[in-house]
C-alpha cells in the first residue's frame, strides 16, 4: 500500500460525512493482541462514528505503521478488515505503510447521508428523552478483568450500529456512539447543546455478567465511563417513543429511556433509584492496571 489518492463525489443529495481513528499499541490495544480482531476493530469503531451521524458507510483509507514487515501478521488483519468492510459495502480507496516502534493504525472512513438529515451533537433540546440502544459496561470490564470469556468479543470485536444509525435519520435529534464512556460522551451532547442531561442510573441496560460479581464500584465505573461498547445513545422528542421502541423489537435490539434532557448549564448529573447523584469518571484509560 503506497501513497494513494483518491476523487470521491457523494451521490445527488447526499452530504459526505467523514471520521478517523488511530489504535496506538499499549494504549487501545496490548502488544501480541489477536490481528484479525484489530483489523475488524480498526474499522468498526470508525463505522461506529458514521452510524452516529446516521450515515451509510461508502469509503475508508487506511494507514499502517508497522514494527515489522510480517506477512502472515497482515494477512489475519486484512482478514478482519476486509470481512467487515464487506458487510458494510466499504470500499478502501488508498491509504500508506511506513515503519515504526509502535504499531499504529489509522483509518479514515466516509459515508453519505441525505441532505439536512444528519443527527449531530448539538441538535438536542429541553425535553427530549434520553435513549440508548444496547447494553454497558462489557467492553470496560473485559479490560478490568480479562479472565471472564463471556466480555472479551465487546472489546476486541465491537459492533457498528448502521442500520440503527440510519433508522435514526427524521426520528432522533442528537446521538453519539459510546465509546469513552455514557457520562462523557453525553457530556458532548451537553455541551455542544447547551443543555442538562439527567440519567437514571438503574435503567441503563449493562452486561450480565455484572450480575454475578458483586462488585457495585466496579459496575458503576464501567457502565458510566468505561466506554468501547459502541452502542448508540441518542435523544428524541417525547411524541416519538411509540416509534423508538417499535423500531427496537423490529431490530432485536435491547432499548432503554435512561434520562431526559433539561435546560440549564450544560452538564451530565447521574442519579440512583433515591434521587441521589453519583460520581462519574471520565473514560478509563485502556490498559491501566485494575483497582485493587
Amino acid at each position: 500500500m503506497g501513497d494513494d489518492c483518491a476523487i470521491l463525489r457523494p451521490d445527488a443529495g447526499l452530504e459526505l460525512a467523514v471520521t478517523t481513528d488511530m489504535l496506538v499499541e499499549g494504549r487501545h490495544f496490548r502488544t501480541g493482541a489477536e490481528p484479525r480482531a484489530l483489523g475488524h476493530k480498526a474499522l468498526a469503531v470508525n463505522l461506529s462514528d458514521l452510524a452516529a451521524l446516521g450515515a451509510a458507510p461508502r469509503w475508508a483509507l487506511l494507514a499502517l505503521a508497522l514494527p515489522a514487515a510480517d506477512e502472515r501478521w497482515l494477512e489475519r488483519f486484512s482478514e478482519g478488515f476486509f470481512a467487515l468492510a464487506e458487510r458494510y459495502g466499504v470500499e478502501l480507496v488508498g491509504g500508506d505503510t511506513t515503519r515504526s516502534t509502535l504499531l499504529t493504525i489509522t483509518v479514515v472512513a466516509m459515508g453519505e447521508v441525505p441532505a439536512s438529515v444528519a443527527l449531530y451533537r448539538s441538535a438536542a433540546r429541553a425535553g427530549d428523552d434520553v435513549w440508548l440502544f444496547g447494553e454497558l459496561g462489557g467492553a470496560a470490564l473485559a479490560l478490568q478483568r480479562p479472565d471472564i470469556v463471556e466480555v472479551q468479543k465487546r472489546l476486541h470485536e465491537p459492533e457498528p450500529r448502521i442500520e440503527l444509525g440510519e433508522r435514526l435519520r427524521g426520528l432522533a435529534r442528537a446521538a453519539i456512539d459510546v465509546s469513552d464512556g455514557l457520562a462523557g460522551d453525553l457530556g458532548h451532547i451537553a455541551a455542544r447543546s447547551q443543555v442538562s442531561v439527567l440519567l437514571d442510573y438503574e435503567r441503563i441496560p449493562r452486561a450480565a455478567a455484572f450480575r454475578t460479581l458483586g462488585d457495585a464500584e466496579l459496575e458503576r465505573r464501567c457502565v458510566l465511563s468505561g466506554g468501547d461498547d459502541y452502542e448508540l445513545a441518542f435523544t428524541a422528542a417525547a411524541e416519538r417513543r411509540g416509534e423508538i421502541e417499535a423500531l427496537s423489537r423490529e431490530l432485536g435490539l435491547p432499548l432503554a429511556r435512561v434520562g431526559v434532557i433539561e435546560a440549564g448549564a450544560a452538564a451530565v448529573t447521574v442519579r440512583d433509584a433515591r434521587g441521589n447523584a453519583l460520581p462519574h469518571e471520565g473514560g478509563f484509560d485502556h490498559f491501566r492496571e485494575p483497582r485493587q
